[in-house]
């Protein structure tokens, strides 16, 4: 992908997406810039409150792996890309082409501009996209539309995770592999809140009635939480720790070009076969 952290600190990064330099607070970032004020100054854009754009086009086309996907300038400081995840749409992609089934039904929820649905499609699974904001499965069509991907089986879903899943346990529709992105707070299309602490734990409980007899793996990502990987994977072990497999953590991480130094961005889990 052509990403690049130029450099962070002071409470920002400076990244480049694609052909575009974007300055973008992250209030983590505690030590000192490594870089002279005049290379951030090349920004072609900076969110303060929000975007001070000086060049960048509405969108722009970027790409991974032969997977290609719209940049935008979205609200609250977004791209609707997440580069740290690109090593995850590469596990995707291998453990579904690796699979000895026939087929595979994947599952994305709060599955935002649909990058990863889109690795699981090409790869061949039929794929259930979940996501409350019509917006961003607007976006994640766009997506599907730029690769040309138009008759892939990828079923589209403005719709609450929780509820969501409630509904396929009772259907009895199951799922091989499940990822999802759940936020800290958020609101379904009926304006049921979301709340992770309150919530993640009837979600994971929803999705392992949703299971096959013989998944292949369920992957967490979480963002701005107060807890650790190390939460996220007991909570998983408290629920998937009966299937065979393991159950793996870590952080989400960006190295810097400038001092090389690593960027946490956010914590994951996975339990896999």
């Amino acid at each position: 992908m052509n990403y690049e952290l130029i450099d962070s600190g002071e409470g920002r990064r400076l990244e480049r997406f694609g052909d575009y330099i974007l300055d973008r607070p992250d209030p983590q970032i505690i030590w000192n810039k490594d870089l002279e004020e005049k290379e951030w100054e090349k920004a072609n854009a900076k969110f303060t409150d929000k975007w001070i754009n000086k060049d960048v086009p509405e969108r722009w086309q970027m790409d991974h792996n032969g997977i290609k996907f719209w940049a935008k300038l979205a609200p609250f400081k977004h791209t609707g890309i997440f580069p740290e995840q690109s090593g995850q749409w590469e596990y995707i992609n291998n453990q579904i082409l690796n699979s000895s089934k026939l087929q595979i039904n994947f599952l994305n929820l709060f599955a935002y501009t649909g990058i990863a649905s889109l690795f699981a499609a090409k790869a061949g699974a039929k794929v259930t996209h979940v996501d409350a904001s019509r917006p961003a499965v607007t976006w994640a069509n766009e997506n599907r539309n730029l690769n040309g991907m138009q008759s892939s089986p990828i079923r589209w879903m403005i719709d609450d995770a929780l509820k969501f899943t409630e509904r396929e346990a009772k259907r009895q529709i199951k799922y091989d592999a499940i990822i999802m992105d759940p936020p800290v707070y958020g609101h379904a299309p009926n304006g049921e809140p979301w709340d992770f602490n309150k919530d993640f734990p009837k979600l994971l409980e929803n999705c392992r009635k949703i299971l096959t007899e013989k998944p292949l793996f369920v992957l967490v990502n979480a963002y701005a939480i107060s807890s650790s990987s190390i939460t996220l994977a007991n909570t998983l072990q408290g629920i998937f720790g009966d299937l065979e497999g393991s159950i793996e953590n870590g952080e989400l991480t960006i190295k810097e070009t400038s001092g090389g130094r690593l960027l946490s961005t956010g914590i994951w889990a996975k339990w896999s076969i």
